[in-house]
């Protein structure tokens, strides 16, 4: 990843909590608890995840890898978080710098035990605020596979307008190559702030 220069230095290193959710950052001692959430729910996230048919890394590649994200988000790269539910993993999300100085885009995984409780929800929310939390960024977009339902719920439950649908090769095996993309703009974000 590119460093970026001025303002957008850096992304913020913890979106923070809401209740007992907590989104933040990834730590070395995270681990074990993050490979044991990916094993216990690999059913559940190979449909749409290409990297769930891998086995997780071992630990001390995992925290290469925990590592190699420290850097780059201290370079003014990608943020990668962990998403906790009173302590215990819940998923991963992250803010991307893949559409270009004025965007960030929210990617997000969930636990199988953690679906249908609002937690992807809460952790969308606390990462729309920090994304909007960076000086310059105008917009942030989710983007997802059409099929992927219960994905598209959580824009349209934070209030994402869908702007568009686009053509492209399946990632995961439950694909079927539309992708959904969906955008707040800082100016709708902070608006709803005030309703």
């Amino acid at each position: 990843m590119r460093p970026v220069a001025g303002p957008l230095r850096q992304l913020p290193a913890s979106p923070g909590r809401r209740g007992e959710i907590v989104v933040r950052r990834w730590r070395r001692e995270d681990g074990q608890a993050l490979n044991q959430a990916v094993i216990g729910s690999r059913e559940h996230l190979r449909p749409w995840m290409p990297w769930a048919h891998e086995d997780p890394p071992t630990l001390a590649a995992r925290r290469k890898l925990f590592a190699e994200w420290e850097r780059d988000w201290r370079a003014g790269g990608d943020a990668f978080y962990g998403i906790f539910v009173a302590g215990a993993v819940a998923g991963g999300c992250g803010l991307h710098r893949r559409l270009g100085p004025e965007a960030l885009e929210i990617g997000y995984w969930l636990a199988a035990d953690f679906t249908g409780r609002g937690v992807m929800t809460a952790a969308g929310e606390l990462l729309t605020d920090a994304a909007f939390s960076v000086p310059g960024i105008q917009f942030v977009e989710i983007h997802h596979d059409r099929a992927n339902e219960r994905s598209g719920g959580v824009p349209r439950r934070l209030g994402y307008t869908l702007v568009g649908e686009v053509a492209r090769e399946p990632q995961a095996p439950a694909e079927i190559g539309v992708e959904c993309r969906w955008r707040m703009t800082r100016q709708q974000w902070l608006a709803r702030g005030s309703a």
